[in-house]
């Protein structure tokens, strides 16, 4: 046996089924569009609905990790429940059964020779991503790709454990993991975590039980395999776990959740599997005589059950599973401040109340966004990493925010309003999309960071300095703003005002000051590019701040105000 040729191909081929995996779900999820986010809002009011979309989802875009993301971001918004969020993770897992039968069908050799097509289809896959003119004709390519390189990652996979089953000492291994169904069951959690990916560990499965290295009676093998798959449903868990822990609290309870279910299913079917009551179900079911050739349908067909008979089970446990999950996943400190918690929709009937409601919100709002801008400084700055990551996560926050404000004000434009309430709607409106803006631009100031930190760029001290002391106008700026929103102060919006007179001169003032160093040699060309940028996004920042001045100096009315047109805002505004 060629040891070396067998890891080669072993390894090579993994990457290359992760790869194929990722570009078929890419691709999926960009032709699929808004679309699956607007039907999982639609459509999972009911729990059976709910799981149903959850495992259609899953099927479609071939990512249970990628559904998740999307629950998860619902329930973030207040689209969807927790209770809700989990009746589609549990669909999830029924839907992320669906690589284990298209494995299956490659790993059959007289069921369908999909690997043999791989070439042709990476070939067609390419022709039309790079010809297609319309992008949805390129995401479509880009599936028919990733696809085609799945297969060939099965066919090298295939091609390196079958020398693998000549061996004596490896197939004593393996059966000796087997005889014990407790180990075989950490030994699937284990491969999973280590690769970080449910479909390429059952994928490993199907290959090893299908080359007879589980044993040379195809019933034997497909029982030693079933403790495998188990473990593979508490690793990728594990895996979600891991992904959640620094996330928010909502991640934190779905990912939970998923263990919860995944992990007491694993241990009620056990005893099933130990007594051969699975194995005997699961080959009732399946229409084909089991044998190594169709060993990988078999397992696939064992994997759905497991996952679908534990989704059955616990769906009429969903509340109870709710109440368990929040009690376990307790909110950190800081959690509350990542999506509002005064929107309150029963004072919706008192539109003054809701109203100051909204103000509230808007505050924090403005303080998340302030936030971001402080990190994405920090970051440029410093050179401060950690300052960069925390932007992105800040920014989804104020979008969140931005998400959750304007469906509440929509709501509440839907009441009986006083002219003077009527008249306001539209300025909050509009102030919670400045605030969101302003996220963006902070956002943008990391992407400038990224390029600064990539080429090893460094400003200069005086650009530093002048960089330094537009934080501090925009920092004063915030400070008023805060004010003029949260105590209707007038005096601190007309401040604002004035510090945005200031960081418009600063941004004349440090554009002469970067030409002069690009003259003295001082700063290069494509530093003074950063520079510029920089300066610009804050500039913006500001406009939108004072857009937010005047709408409360125009006591939040648009009527008969001139200085609530833009000053200065961009074009984005």
């Amino acid at each position: 046996m060629d040891i070396q040729k067998m890891i080669f191909n072993t390894l090579g081929g993994l990457a290359l089924f992760l790869f194929g995996m990722g570009m078929l779900s890419e691709g999926l999820k960009k032709v699929a569009g808004n679309r699956l986010r607007q039907l999982l809002e639609k459509v999972t009011k009911h729990r059976f609905m709910a799981m149903l979309i959850g495992a259609g989802i899953t099927s479609l875009i071939q990512s249970s990790s990628a559904t998740t993301v999307i629950v998860v971001g619902l329930v973030n918004a207040g689209l969807l429940a927790l209770r809700q969020a989990i009746c589609v993770v549990l669909g999830a897992n029924i839907g992320t059964t669906m690589t284990a039968w298209l494995v299956g069908l490659a790993t059959g050799l007289k069921v369908m020779k999909l690997d043999l097509y791989a070439m042709p289809i990476i070939a067609l896959g390419m022709v039309i991503q790079f010809a297609g003119k319309r992008q949805r004709t390129r995401h479509i390519g880009q599936i028919l790709l990733g696809f085609g390189i799945l297969f060939v990652g099965i066919s090298f996979m295939k091609g390196a454990f079958g020398p693998m089953a000549r061996e004596e000492g490896v197939k004593n291994f393996l059966a000796a993991i087997g005889d014990n169904p407790i180990l075989a069951v950490m030994a699937g959690a284990g491969i999973t975590v280590l690769i970080q990916s449910s479909s390429a560990s059952i994928m490993i499965i199907q290959v090893i039980a299908a080359g007879g290295l589980l044993g040379g009676d195809p019933d034997l093998a497909f029982r030693v395999a079933i403790p495998f798959i188990l473990g593979d449903n508490i690793g990728t868990t594990i895996t979600a776990q891991i992904a959640a822990f620094r996330s928010n609290v909502h991640a934190r309870r779905a990912a939970m959740a998923h263990t919860m279910f995944n992990v007491f299913g694993v241990c009620w079917i056990l005893p099933l599997v130990l007594t051969g009551w699975f194995a005997t179900v699961v080959g009732y079911i399946t229409p084909w005589s089991l044998s190594f050739d169709t060993m990988g349908l078999e397992i696939a067909a064992a994997h759905s059950v497991f996952n679908v008979t534990n989704a059955l089970a616990f769906l009429p446990l969903v509340g109870l599973l709710e109440k368990v999950v929040v009690r376990i996943v307790p909110t950190r400190k800081g959690d509350l401040q990542m999506r509002p918690v005064t929107l309150d929709r029963n004072l919706l009937a008192t539109p003054p109340v809701a109203m100051d409601q909204a103000r509230r919100e808007i505050v924090r709002m403005t303080e998340a966004a302030r936030d971001a801008l402080e990190d994405a400084v920090a970051a440029i700055r410093h050179d401060d990493r950690a300052a960069l990551k925390r932007v992105a996560g800040k920014e989804d926050t104020v979008d969140d925010f931005q998400t959750e404000i304007t469906r509440y004000l929509v709501e509440l434009s839907q009441q009986t309003l006083s002219p003077e309430a009527a008249s306001e709607l539209p300025v909050l409106l509009h102030t919670v999309n400045d605030v969101e803006r302003i996220g963006d631009h902070a956002v943008n100031i990391t992407e400038v960071t990224v390029r600064k930190l990539d080429q090893r760029l460094t400003f200069s001290q005086s650009a530093a300095n002048e960089m330094g002391r537009m934080r501090d106008e925009i920092r004063q700026m915030f400070v008023d703003i805060l004010a003029a929103i949260g105590e209707n102060d007038l005096v601190a919006a007309e401040r604002a005002l004035e510090h945005e007179k200031a960081v418009n001169k600063m941004q004349i003032e440090f554009r002469r000051s970067h030409v002069r160093r690009l003259g003295e040699g001082t700063c290069s060309a494509m530093v003074g590019l950063l520079f510029v940028d920089f300066v610009d996004n804050m500039e913006k920042i500001g406009d939108h701040l004072t857009n937010i001045a005047q709408g409360v100096l125009g006591g939040l009315q648009w009527e008969g105000k001139t200085t609530l047109e833009p000053a200065g805002a961009d074009a984005e505004t």
